[in-house]
């Protein structure tokens, strides 16, 4: 039987007077009692456990005191509270904005450093509720769609990023700076018609206004970063500014392929506002952004599994290089804003806006492998060489790439709320200029023998060559409507709008109405809301889905077409005695226009034409609390179902002269006829079936201090498709991805600045935090893509791609 013991005694200021009510509660928990009138509480707690009671009060400081009691043994204390002179923070009124709108994620964007991750930004908290396929990239996949249909907003300027990069490594470092947000909103799917012409979703985020002078500063193993904000006397002008630097070579050496990385990222951001009258606000955001990417490979050794042979064993593919790689990713942007409050109801906000991005790949690498079994005996002289060759070759992959895009663009948006309409426009004139020089090949030698093996002259294996001069005026405007309706019965907020888009390269005008409804029963004894959206979401090509894979452009291409309909509930209740909430949510896309590509890595190859149709389905499920208190966690989990339909794509079945089946694919000397067989619907690329992520976050019961953090990432299977090829799409699967991230944080400084000593030299500052980080901590070998390897019997071996390994890393974190 549990043994118990008691605490009691009194509660008081400085000065010895009492205090009366007093919360007293465990570590992480509700409050159990509170102090009387005369500062006196008694309660009784475990016997031969360590406990931490918490005293707070409004007024006060918040005090800690740990526990340790022999049964039956009764403790009289004496506490003091010191009185709290700390200046109080922005009060943050969390609405229901984020459970009313359709397909809505708040994102807590605080957790973006502490989440444990080899990438710490915005994006990898979001790949909690989407699809990733590697931790060194921050792209997503949302419901069925690629990188390329989803937007990104901040401070609503739409943000661009690179296109040439070809692997997660080469990614340099995103846009959104965690330590310069405010608030972070997610839409996977379903969004307004004031958001731009894409298929899949919405990154809206939005940067702080500094209400006084502070500060942070991080520094890791992988990435390091500070950032300064401030406020002038008269409160008009405030800043933001703040500057980046990561470097994943300690990551990229732990790979299969060993050379020398030298991957380089920098970046450095302001955020500038000006309150010239309470009526007039200017806004100015910049950003310089630099990435560099060399690699020197000298040799990978990976392992595979046979695909298409007699061998049932492990089989080895050695690659010894020469030459290098250097990529270069630069990104200027910068955007004024000019906001007019015409009178408490009608606001303009002008806009004008820069991008340019400058991109460059120089590729000239030889490679010479062997394939083969590999010696798996450790007691052999030949453990881990290959000790039956099944082909060898020589390859050289050679690329003179440069890309330049600017994108200049002019908008005003519009305000205006009338009784119970919420009305925002906007129109928007936007110029692009693309110049674009492509020439790269591969070049395959097989057991002496050039590939593709002619008689006649001499062909590479694969060519791509490209000269691209655009020049694209984009012409968009949008009106929307939020409209609320409030009985006694139920609450219903319907957003409704259409979009306008027209480009003078295609020439094509496009109309897409989008409209969503929530319904709120007010007299029910649950806290729930229902949900339903709809609409037209066209996405007109921008460059790369323009660019076939030969590298010609194809400038009639036309948009992408898609319905979209999604439905579900919110719903909030307590569980496990904490507050928590559930969101599900079903949804239905249907294609058109399809312009279909191939995924390498997170390299995106189109094939330049309209030539399909697509759909994806699925049903998400999403769990948000606290399961001890302020430790929030969140956990995700859904299913879809993505296919696609190309024309064009087919076999041949071939006929004898008595009409029987030959086969496919294989003509016979006594083939008479043949015909065409359709392939029919395939998976997409990104049709990954079950997806689930989680966030968990906790700390210990008698340390506050001390907390852990964890990130959680599994998908089933992804399709491989052969590049370039419609016939053999679908042609492999890439297994599962499966990944831990694990996190400990320990504050070295407490948040209490009253505790300190006046010459203290850490006085003014917030809190100081350390971390330590295992990544990939089961060390799951993930795949990204595949190696096709052909033996001496021109048979086709896949050799898996592998992401990083169990890594550690430290970081230490400080905020003023």
């Amino acid at each position: 039987m549990a043994q118990n013991a008691g605490i009691s005694g009194i509660v008081e200021d400085e000065k010895g007077r009492p205090v009366a009510d007093v919360s007293i509660s465990f570590l992480g928990q509700q409050p159990i009692t509170k102090t009387n009138d005369s500062g006196y509480f008694s309660l009784k707690v475990r016997a031969n456990k360590q406990i931490a009671l918490v005293f707070t009060h409004i007024n006060y400081a918040e005090k800690q005191k740990i526990f340790l009691l022999n049964p039956n043994e009764q403790e009289t204390v004496r506490i003091i509270l010191s009185a709290s002179n700390a200046t109080l923070s922005d009060v943050i009124i969390t609405s229901k904005k984020g459970r009313e709108e359709v397909s809505l994620i708040t994102v807590n964007h605080k957790n973006a450093i502490i989440n444990p991750a080899p990438v710490s930004n915005i994006e990898n908290l979001i790949k909690v509720f989407v699809n990733s396929r590697s931790e060194l990239s921050s792209q997503y996949e949302v419901r069925g769609g690629n990188y390329d249909e989803n937007l990104i907003y901040v401070n609503d300027f739409e943000i661009f990023k690179p296109y040439l990069v070809r692997s997660g490594q080469q990614e340099g470092l995103t846009f959104i700076n965690p330590e310069l947000t405010a608030n972070v909103n997610f839409y996977n799917g379903g969004f307004a018609a004031k958001y731009g012409d894409k298929m899949s979703s919405v990154l809206d985020v939005e940067y702080k206004k500094p209400k006084a002078n502070g500060g942070s500063a991080y520094l890791g193993l992988l990435e390091q970063g500070a950032h300064l904000e401030g406020i002038s006397k008269n409160k008009k002008f405030s800043y933001l500014a703040g500057a980046r630097n990561r470097s994943l070579r300690g990551l990229l050496g732990s790979q299969e392929t060993k050379g020398n990385y030298v991957p380089s990222s920098s970046d450095f951001q302001a955020f500038i506002t000006y309150k010239a009258n309470p009526k007039w606000d200017l806004e100015l955001l910049t950003n310089l952004s630099n990435t560099k990417f060399t690699l020197e490979p000298e040799y990978s050794q990976q392992t595979t599994s046979v695909f298409t042979s007699q061998f049932s064993t492990n089989l080895g593919l050695d690659i010894y290089f020469q030459g290098r790689e250097v990529d270069r990713y630069s990104t200027r942007m910068a955007g004024l804003s000019s906001i007019h409050k015409i009178n408490e109801h009608f606001k303009l906000k002008a806009m004008l806006s820069y991008f340019q991005n400058k991109e460059e790949e120089n590729i000239n690498i030889q490679g010479s492998y062997l394939f083969g079994d590999r010696e798996y005996d450790k007691s052999s002289a030949e453990f881990g060489q290959i000790n039956n060759p099944l082909g060898a070759g020589v390859f050289l992959n050679y690329a003179r790439n440069s890309l330049d895009v600017k994108v200049l663009n002019a908008s005003l948006k519009g305000y205006l709320k009338k009784g119970w309409h919420n009305l925002q426009f906007g129109i928007s004139a936007e110029r692009n200029t693309i110049k674009d020089l492509l020439n790269e090949f591969e070049y395959q030698d097989s057991a002496g023998y050039s590939l593709p093996n002619n008689t006649g002259p001499l062909n590479v294996f694969k060519s791509v060559q490209g000269n691209a001069d655009l020049d694209i005026n984009r012409f968009t405007g949008y009106i929307q409507d939020n409209y609320v309706i409030e009985t006694e019965k139920l609450k219903m907020i319907i957003n409704a709008g259409v979009r306008l888009n027209y480009n003078d390269l295609n020439k094509e005008f496009l109309v897409s109405p989008r409209a969503g409804i929530t319904i709120a029963p007010q007299k029910w004894s649950k806290d729930i809301l229902f949900k339903i959206g709809t609409g037209i979401y066209n996405q007109p090509p921008f460059y790369r889905e323009m660019r076939r894979y030969d590298g010609t452009i194809n400038t009639s291409l036309k948009a992408q077409k898609s319905y979209q309909v999604s439905a579900g509930f919110d719903y909030s209740f307590i569980g496990f005695q904490k507050p928590m909430r559930l969101s599900v949510e079903t949804y239905y896309k249907n294609i058109t226009n399809l312009i279909p590509y191939d995924i390498d890595n997170v390299r995106l190859r189109y094939f330049g034409e309209n030539m399909g149709k697509a759909y994806a389905y699925g049903i998400e499920g999403r769990l948000f609390g606290e399961l001890v208190k302020d430790a929030e966690s969140w956990l995700s989990i859904g299913y879809m179902n993505a296919k696609e339909n190309l024309t064009g794509d087919y076999y041949l079945n071939y006929y004898n002269a008595a009409g029987e089946l030959i086969g496919a694919n294989t003509q016979d000397q006594v083939a008479v006829r043949n015909e065409q067989v359709d392939i029919g619907w395939l998976r997409r690329p990104t049709d990954r079936r079950i997806n689930f992520g989680m966030f968990f976050s906790d700390y210990l019961t008698t340390n506050k201090n001390f907390k852990v953090f964890l990130q959680s990432l599994f998908g089933t299977n992804l399709p491989y498709n052969i590049p370039g090829s419609t016939r053999y799409r679908n042609g492999m699967e890439i297994p599962s991805y499966f990944r831990f991230d694990l996190g400990f944080n320990y504050q070295l400084l407490k948040a209490n600045k009253v505790e300190r000593r006046y010459h203290s030299p850490f006085k003014n500052l917030e809190n100081i935090w350390i971390s330590l980080e295992v990544f990939n901590l089961l060390d799951k070998a993930n795949t990204i893509s595949y190696t096709l390897i052909k033996d001496f019997s021109n048979s086709t071996f896949a050799v898996p791609n592998r992401l990083t390994p169990r890594l550690i890393n430290f970081k230490i974190v400080t905020r003023w």
